[in-house]
């Protein structure tokens, strides 16, 4: 069994599923609030690289420190996930529609900003957000337990919380009872925007540059991760704690089918076989 193996219990192998875990997973929270809201957002991926090329971008081209290089990309990246949801509630067009549309249009943009190659030669104090270790912890993971935490407190203590649970669960009773559905779902936008911008903040700095390439194939990981964990595809039910759960289980699965040399296009077929499976034992236990 490739989870008994030397090379699959190794302190460095692990670390390695750690990190690697750490930024889908940070995604995957943000796309729990989504999801529960019975939507979904299919652009993490290319947010994930437009976060990115803009980091590496500012860093390299306009001489801009590690602070401002961090902190506009999160800006930009949450404003595209507040422009999605605020076009999703205004038009009642479907979310899949429109975050497919931002999936294109921000991989597009990724691309024109770098010229289609990647930034490199980024500053040492960036490059250790995603590289540097607190003790024997990596920075990721420690960036990873704060937006678990920080979630879950949203989720299980806050009325924000409970409303996005029944938006889910029944959103026209939650209109008639004058809650605001609309900026409750523009705000899970925004929050899924917000977590891709620092997963790509995350990548860039783990391999020193600004791939425009990055987070391609992401949305369906952390798709899987969610729905794994959980949460029901149909909104109203499942959590952070999940997702947490799905994220593990996708990192270590992928991993071992790694050192298995399984090839990536298999693994893809056996992720999307994962999708259906979770969706149809959702749909019964609905």
């Amino acid at each position: 069994m490739t989870i008994l193996t030397p090379v699959f219990i190794s302190p460095r192998n692990i670390f390695n599923i750690i990190r690697q875990v750490s930024m889908l997973g940070i995604i995957a929270v943000g796309s729990t609030f989504v999801i529960l809201s019975a939507e979904i957002d299919l652009s993490v991926g290319s947010v994930v690289a437009l976060s990115g090329v803009i980091a590496a971008g500012l860093q390299v081209n306009n001489g801009m420190g590690t602070f401002l290089a961090t902190l506009i990309p999160l800006l930009i990246s949450l404003t595209l996930g507040l422009g999605m949801g605020f076009v999703i509630t205004k038009t009642n067009v479907h979310s899949f529609i429109v975050t497919l549309g931002m999936l294109s249009i921000a991989r597009g943009l990724a691309l024109i900003y770098t010229g289609g190659y990647p930034i490199s030669g980024l500053n040492s104090s960036f490059n250790a957000i995603g590289g540097g270790m607190v003790g024997p912890v990596p920075i990721p993971v420690i960036i990873y337990t704060g937006v678990i935490i920080i979630a879950y407190f949203f989720l299980s203590q806050t009325t924000f919380g409970k409303y996005i649970y029944a938006i889910g669960g029944n959103k026209e009773a939650v209109r008639l009872a004058a809650i605001p559905v609309d900026l409750y779902k523009t705000i899970v936008f925004g929050i899924s925007g917000l977590t891709s911008g620092i997963a790509g903040v995350i990548l860039a700095a783990r391999v020193n540059s600004g791939q425009p390439t990055a987070g391609m194939g992401w949305e369906l990981d952390v798709i899987a991760s969610v729905i794994i964990g959980g949460t029901s595809l149909f909104g109203g039910r499942g959590g952070v704690i999940g997702t947490v759960i799905g994220s593990l289980f996708l990192g270590v699965l992928r991993n071992g089918l790694n050192l298995l040399n399984v090839s990536p296009f298999y693994q893809q077929v056996f992720i999307g076989l994962l999708i259906v499976i979770a969706v149809i034992i959702d749909k019964f236990r609905k």
